[in-house]
């Protein structure tokens, strides 16, 4: 943002294995990601992007559809951003390991996480995964291909084989299947650049990794989420840098704790950002004082008397109104929070987000409700033992 940056790329890693945002929303925040600086998006689609043919199966319920991987595409060229794709093809293949089609490509059997470097068929897979993600990226400069975190690598029956040989290691058997996409890459679109994160190469010898001629074929991307990230020369955020980006972001501090008191700002999302911090830190906190810190709760109607439906008529008076005003106040804020959230997301992780973080103090909330109302009902009148109500007298 200061113009004193020394690297030439600065991405924003769209890891769409989450909770994938719609385009409409992408096309909010494309501009705020230029104003802070940034000149490229690396979109790790995983199961959003919209295979075809034998591939379908990997697609989500709600992937992108081609016309919407060229709707970002075009977002992002207004927006000056360079758009890299990222294919998962040797570890994060869980999105298309857990399919019975593929699960015999597993390295360990029981884990989906991995590719079989050994099977040829695992090459092929991951190339015709490639040639359709460039294949609707037709300007793509770069392809970054994954291969971070291969966990369980030489433990499967081929692997174990193979490192009884001399001269074996998984890294040569690490850097053997990153030179064999890497090569399929140049050999499909020779303009593309293969990027390859680095965690895996980080302690192999240096002469090891000369050997093997994958730095000739690839560019490597640093793979830290620490905080304090030491890269020589990175770059400085100074007071004037700081304040540039809250004037962009809409809020008065960076170092704000409460976004629902203090504000939550003005991007894209901010709603969702200030509803959602006031669901997860004052809804379950507000259901349990009712149900476990409010005296009439705990003293005339706890688990005991609920269960046996007893309660003294005048109790309900203490419980109830209070139940009710809660209930009707979180309903309308969850009302707006569902509405806002829709907006940006698909049904599915729309619905996972309120199933796993409100639904369950909301039903706690209800159940209170009628077992109050269970137990405050009027009796039903009896009726005369032997005669048909509707017989004439």
């Amino acid at each position: 943002m200061s113009g004193s940056t020394p690297f030439q790329m600065r991405l924003v890693h769209l890891d769409l294995k989450g909770a994938p945002p719609k385009v409409s929303y992408l096309s909010e925040i494309f501009p705020l990601f230029r104003a802070l600086g940034a000149n490229g998006l690396l979109i790790e689609y995983e199961d959003m992007f919209p295979y075809e043919g034998p591939l379908r199966l990997l697609r989500a319920k709600y992937a992108y559809s081609p016309s919407e991987i060229k709707e970002i595409l075009h977002l992002a060229g207004l927006n000056e951003l360079e758009v890299i794709p990222l294919v998962q093809t040797f570890g994060h293949m869980e999105f298309v390991l857990k399919h019975t089609a593929f699960a015999h490509l597993r390295e360990v059997g029981s884990f989906p996480c991995t590719l079989n470097p050994h099977e040829a068929e695992s090459l092929a897979l991951v190339g015709a995964m490639i040639d359709q993600v460039l294949e609707l990226h037709p300007g793509a400069q770069r392809l970054h291909i994954g291969c971070d975190e291969v966990y369980y690598l030489g433990e499967g029956e081929a692997s174990r084989r193979w490192l009884q040989q001399e001269q074996n290691s998984t890294g040569k058997l690490c850097l053997s299947h990153m030179r064999a996409v890497a090569s399929g890459v140049k050999a499909r679109r020779p303009s593309v650049t293969p990027l390859v994160w680095d965690d895996m190469l980080r302690d192999l010898p240096e002469d090891q990794l000369a050997a093997s001629g994958v730095p000739q074929l690839v560019e490597p991307v640093l793979w830290d989420y620490t905080a304090d990230l030491d890269v020589h020369g990175k770059g400085g955020f100074d007071e004037d840098v700081k304040a540039k980006v809250e004037n962009l972001l809409g809020i008065s501090s960076l170092e704000k704790t409460d976004p629902v008191r203090e504000g939550a700002g003005s991007f894209p999302g901010s709603n969702i950002l200030a509803l959602v911090t006031q669901v997860s830190l004052h809804l379950r906190s507000s259901v349990d004082a009712l149900l476990e810190g409010n005296r009439y709760v705990t003293g005339w109607f706890s688990p005991y008397h609920r269960q046996r439906k007893l309660i003294h008529p005048v109790m309900v008076q203490h419980i109830q109104p209070a139940a009710l005003s809660l209930l009707a106040q979180w309903s309308t804020l969850v009302q707006e929070l569902e509405a806002a959230l829709q907006l940006a997301f698909y049904p599915d992780a729309v619905e996972e987000w309120l199933e796993e973080n409100v639904h369950p103090s909301l039903q706690r909330l209800q159940a209170l409700l009628q077992d109050l109302s269970e137990v405050s009902a009027p009796p039903l009148p009896p009726t005369s033992p032997g005669r048909d109500v509707a017989q004439d007298p």
